[in-house]
């Protein structure tokens, strides 16, 4: 049994297990996809140390924001992506696997996102 925490869209810390011993379908990652979504997150982080460098400089709390929405909204379409890719290509495999765990760790995952 795996146990690891994170935290949630509230700020809540969950820390949760996954039984091991479960039949689990493997991730396969498409390399080009990968890629693509590590560039987003990275512009993503440099867009937020921009806002962190705004806030240090007192820049104008209506300029900070306009700039915290481009990175929310960044942010969403990566999820959004992330959600597509998953659902082509891992929740498919799983559910051919017999896997309905994953499918409904992943439902989970969705409502948690949105």
């Amino acid at each position: 049994m795996s146990t690891h925490t994170h935290t949630d869209k509230d700020g809540n810390v969950i820390t949760h297990s996954h039984e091991t011993d479960q039949p689990r379908h493997s991730h396969h990652h498409d390399p080009e996809e990968k890629k693509r979504q590590l560039n987003r997150i990275a512009r993503a982080i440099g867009h937020l140390n921009h806002v962190k460098g705004m806030i240090e400089k007192d820049v104008d709390c209506a300029e900070v924001l306009i700039q915290l929405s481009a990175v929310n909204s960044a942010l969403k379409g990566l999820g959004k992506e992330i959600i597509n890719e998953h659902m082509t290509h891992c929740i498919t495999h799983a559910i051919e696997d017999g896997d309905m765990a994953a499918v409904e760790e992943f439902q989970k995952a969705v409502e948690k996102f949105i």
